[in-house]
């Protein structure tokens, strides 16, 4: 490791600038058109019957795993170019980073209500409860997958950026041959993150009730949150025990292939002992089908892509990460439009204020003390995730006969959603001194640990071989040897875990403070609780003022402690 010559690639950090403020009018502005859209709504909405008959598990796993494939697609366009669009503009970052922060931040649990009902008083209710149902599993999926390009794309080792240079390599060039198979492996282990945490959400993604409008779709989370709401023990563990054959066989015919496959990209000397298999990869490098396809299909698709991008004037990238600023012509339909779109988010964010006028003084309190509840619950979660993930994720990413064995169970155990089992597990709190603040707890570490735990395996896979067996020959001991090579090495990508593991434990309190099972509510004090409150019954001045509040706390969280940390990731922390 060495300190980053080329200098910070982050802006000065400040808790809340201009374009934070125009960025949370808009967001203000589109929840009041959302709330303005929702009176237009069908009063009573109610979505097809969910079987519990175990012979329709199969066919609700297919559309389960339909809306994850479409909401997952989505998300790795996204992440792609967001992230390559944040970390080699220093003009774009300046919007898309605080942006970035913004939407990581808005509770998706809160924002699905107006998005629900805006569909549905534009398109047939079915089609408005499958779009909205792929927008919230996309948006549990798309956060870590783009700060973890964008973190990888900082954090290139200056000798490939200056060889890169040096062949003269074009834009694309360089993305295909440079930083994308950089980005590879914390690409890879955060696409499993964000397909278990896909899965988290599916429950309420596929049943949302808002008032006395109930939306439904059938699926393996409609089937899994029908059962649990019913009391029905042996449906849940039909559902799940569905589920888990479902995401070993992905692991096996998708994730494990691909893990070896990414082994190639790894920045290394010496080839590692026991390097990943799959027998499905073998199987598919003798198959004649798969070669036929990639030599008649695949690689002249390729070929044309090569030909199209290196037919454009382009100009040699030397710069490095974040220093290519451009100057932008901005002609006067561009200003027209960006004048109209000022002013339509000034209009919509005087009416939000309007309705926010409203909410009265002990209601804010409420909020308020709610929002510090959740906090003190949300640091609870992350301090316990890290004292197991770090360890155990470094011992998965640099055994591989380990690797081998726990890879699939901890894919398991990630992808089980914790809202299925969480009824269960609060009948068995609730009779402890504090059952309920503990069951919340242990619901947000059950859906936020996993961020952190996959973020720390792909950094100890990405270590060099080299260097971890330079520590062997020095024979350094343990704490010499985590405070030397691992932690430095596996700083940017606990960091990057953390961001998405606090951000998902935010929106996991919506679900874990405010639990309906067998006909009873169980709620605590926390602001997830009043968001979840305010849904079902249909107050939009609550939902509004809470889901403000939250935005604006996690924002300035960012900016103040995980700002810092990711500069100081860029700067010192770096394989070079």
């Amino acid at each position: 490791m060495r300190p980053n010559r080329f200098g910070p690639a982050l802006p000065k950090t400040t808790p809340f600038t201009l374009g934070d403020s125009f960025i949370l009018c808009g967001v203000a502005a589109l929840l009041y058109v959302g709330h303005h859209l929702a009176f237009h709504a069908p009063a009573a909405i109610s979505g097809p019957d969910v079987s519990l008959s175990p012979y329709l598990l199969p066919w609700y796993a297919l559309l389960s795993v339909g809306r994850m494939a479409a909401a997952y697609l989505l998300s790795l366009c996204f992440s792609l170019f967001y992230g390559y669009a944040a970390a080699r503009r220093r003009t774009a970052r300046v919007v898309l980073m605080p942006l970035l922060d913004v939407l990581q931040s808005i509770p998706i649990l809160s924002f699905l209500p107006v998005v629900l009902l805006s569909l549905t008083a534009i398109m047939p209710d079915y089609l408005a409860a499958e779009l909205a149902a792929i927008i919230l599993i996309f948006t549990s999926q798309a956060w870590n997958m783009t700060f973890s390009f964008y973190q990888s794309m900082t954090t290139i080792p200056g000798d490939l950026r200056e060889a890169a240079a040096i062949f003269r390599f074009d834009g694309w060039t360089r993305f295909k041959t440079m930083e994308l198979p950089f980005a590879a492996m914390g690409l890879l282990w955060n696409s499993m993150m964000s397909w278990s945490g896909g899965w988290f959400f599916l429950m309420a993604a596929e049943i949302f009730h808002i008032g006395s409008r109930d939306f439904r779709l059938p699926g393996l989370g409609s089937y899994l949150q029908t059962a649990a709401s019913r009391g029905d023990t042996a449906a849940v563990l039909m559902g799940v025990a569905t589920l888990v054959s479902l995401i070993l066989l992905l692991d096996q015919l998708v994730w494990r292939p691909l893990v070896v496959w990414c082994n190639k990209f790894k920045i290394e000397m010496l080839e590692g002992e026991g390097p990943p298999t799959s027998w499905f990869y073998d199987l598919l490098g003798r198959s004649w089908l798969v070669d036929f396809v990639g030599r008649r299909v695949w690689q002249p698709f390729l070929d044309r892509v090569d030909r199209l991008e290196t037919s454009r004037p382009s100009t040699v990238i030397i710069a490095m990460p974040g220093e290519v600023s451009g100057q932008a012509a901005f002609s006067f339909p561009f200003l027209a439009a960006l004048g109209s779109l000022a002013v339509a988010i000034f209009y919509g964010s005087w009416q939000a204020v309007s309705l926010l006028w409203g909410v009265p003084l002990p209601v804010w309190g409420e909020v308020f003390s709610g929002l510090f509840a959740t906090f003190l619950r949300v640091c609870a979660a992350l301090a316990v995730a890290l004292l197991w993930t770090v360890p155990v994720g470094v011992a998965i990413g640099t055994n591989r006969r380990l690797a081998r064995i726990l890879q699939p169970m901890v894919q398991v155990v990630a992808a089980i959603p914790a809202t299925a089992l969480f009824p269960i597990l609060l009948l068995a709190l609730l009779a402890t001194p504090g059952g309920l603040n503990i069951a919340a707890i242990t619901l947000m570490l059950m859906g936020t640990q996993w961020y952190l735990l996959f973020n720390v395996i792909a950094g100890a896979s990405a270590i060099p071989q080299d260097l971890l067996q330079t520590t062997a020959l020095l024979r350094l001991p343990p704490a010499e040897r985590w405070r030397t090579l691992i932690l430095p090495a596996l700083f940017p990508y606990i960091i990057t875990g953390a961001i998405t593991a606090s951000g998902g434990a935010w929106n996991a309190s919506i679900v874990a403070e405010y639990v309906e099972f067998g006909g009873r509510t169980h709620s605590v004090t926390g602001i997830g609780a009043l968001i979840a409150r305010a849904t079902a019954g249909n107050d939009y001045a609550l939902l509004l003022a809470a889901t403000l509040l939250l935005v604006v706390t996690v924002v300035v969280i960012n900016r103040i402690f995980w700002q810092k940390l990711y500069r100081l990731a860029e700067e010192r922390y770096r394989l070079e």
